[in-house]
């Protein structure tokens, strides 16, 4: 059976894509941590970062590392937060979000998805993909 992301990725359900070549995608989760909080995903269904190919690894974090400096600059955050959890979905993700405090790392705190703005979310990914240099679907412009 498909991930929940495998179902994004493959736009059976929708996603705001900020990032995608041929190996991994980012997109805005819906349940942030704060506006811009984006998963780094592969393409590829590995339920456990260590099980990911040593190449496929060093590629998804080069992902993450530009969607974070990204994040950094569309949003002015001092950091970016990452985080990998890896239970709420069976599938290798990421998070990448604006932080200035290690409170911010606090999962109970996020929103929900029926408390986000649709607007502040849209605004958030086209920042994030101004940065990025991507359109809607997350490919280069």
């Amino acid at each position: 059976m498909s991930s929940v992301f495998t179902k994004i990725i493959n736009g059976e359900l929708p996603g705001r894509f900020v990032y995608r070549d041929e190996k991994v995608v980012a997109f805005l989760t819906i349940e942030p941590l704060a506006y811009g909080h984006t998963l780094v995903v592969p393409i590829e269904e590995v339920d456990r970062w260590t099980d990911m190919a040593p190449a496929d690894w060093v590629h998804l974090n080069e992902v993450a590392q530009r969607v974070g400096k990204a994040t950094i600059a569309a949003f002015g955050s001092p950091r970016a937060g990452y985080i990998i959890a890896g239970f709420d979905v069976p599938h290798t993700h990421i998070h990448v979000f604006p932080t200035s405090k290690m409170s911010d790392y606090d999962f109970s705190q996020a929103m929900g998805m029926n408390d986000t703005d649709p607007a502040k979310m849209d605004e958030a990914a086209n920042a994030l993909r101004r940065e990025l240099g991507t359109d809607e679907s997350g490919r280069r412009a």
